[in-house]
Order: C-alpha cells, then structure tokens, then sequence
C-alpha cells in the first residue's frame, strides 16, 4: 500500500459525443528525460476503449474544490452520462491532443500513448508527456515555479481523499548547514 496518491481526472475521447472524464489514483511520473507519465485503468471501463482507440488523454490535477465532481467521475460510467455536462466543469480546447483539458484544474498534462502493458485488473497506459499547463494563478512570479501549497491540491488515501496543506522541507534540506544543526 503505497500511499497518498494524486486524485486526478483523465480527460478522454477526441469525437464530440464521446469525450468522458474518469477518475483515476493509479498515476504517476515514470520518467523525466523525456517526460513521461502512466495512468492505470480497468478494462471494463468505458474510458479504456477511448484511450485504446484515440492513445492519447489528458491528466488534470484535482483540488479540494474540485472533490464532489472529482468522485462522482468516479463512480458513474460515460457510457451512462455526459460527464462534462453533468459536473458542469468547464473544458478547454487541447493544444497539443484532442481532448480537453478542465478549466478548473491548476495543472493540465497533455499525453500521447506510447505503451499499454496488460497487468492484470488493470491495463498501464505509458505516455509521453507533450504539454504541461498551468493555471497562473499558482505560478510563483519569482521562481516560475508551481505553487503546490496555494493550489488545494487532493490526494488519494485508503479510500478518502485528503488536502495537502504543509510544506515539511525541500529535496536536500537534511543534509544543508544550519545554525546549530551538525549533518
């Protein structure tokens, strides 16, 4: 049990009348040079056959604003509803791919497929990341870098989701000099 995990929405399915959102906690960075990300998805899952089809979706990150829609994604299927319509989240045209990227997410991760690995109960779908974007409004205007504490980032634990609110340190911090701290 490796946990918290990102709470995040995929945005799938290119054609007008097919494009769905799911849910998904299996996520995560795979490697950095070049940039890739996986989602891992059941099968059964109407969002499988769209990736299957297209090989290509979009991650948007979820915050705690976000929770209600971000479960119900979840546990209602595409094939049954209009996700978009029915959360009444706000989309944006894909730059890179044909899916949509949610207005209200502060972080967008465009992906083409480059591998599915058949695991068992799930299917991994590695992707090449072909765009990142931000909301702005997170952007440090100093460091250019993504403020994850002013975001309201959700994370996936055990079932519950939960904020992540405190910063505890930075890479490296417990081994830099510090005024009465010996390393």
């Amino acid at each position: 049990m490796v946990y918290p995990l990102p709470a995040a929405l995929v945005s799938c399915g290119s054609r007008d009348g097919e494009r769905n959102l799911i849910t998904v906690a299996w996520t995560g960075t795979i490697c950095t040079n070049p940039a890739m990300l996986y989602i891992s998805v059941r099968p059964e899952r109407y969002s499988h056959e769209l990736l299957m089809r297209d090989m290509e979706f979009t991650l948007c990150l979820t915050t705690e604003a976000m929770a209600r829609v971000t479960d119900w994604c979840g546990v209602k299927s595409g094939r049954d509803f209009d996700k978009w319509r029915e959360t009444g989240l706000h989309h944006l045209p894909g730059q890179m791919v044909g899916c949509w990227m949610i207005e209200e997410s502060p972080l967008c991760i465009e992906c083409r497929v480059k591998e599915v690995v058949h695991l068992g109960s799930h299917d991994m779908f590695i992707a090449d990341v072909l765009n990142v974007v931000a909301d702005d409004r997170y952007i440090n205007p100093e460091t250019g870098a993504f403020d994850l504490a002013s975001s309201g980032l959700m994370a996936y634990c055990h079932g519950g989701y939960y904020t992540l609110r405190q910063k505890l340190g930075k890479f490296g911090f417990s081994v830099q000099k510090r005024q009465g701290y010996k390393t």
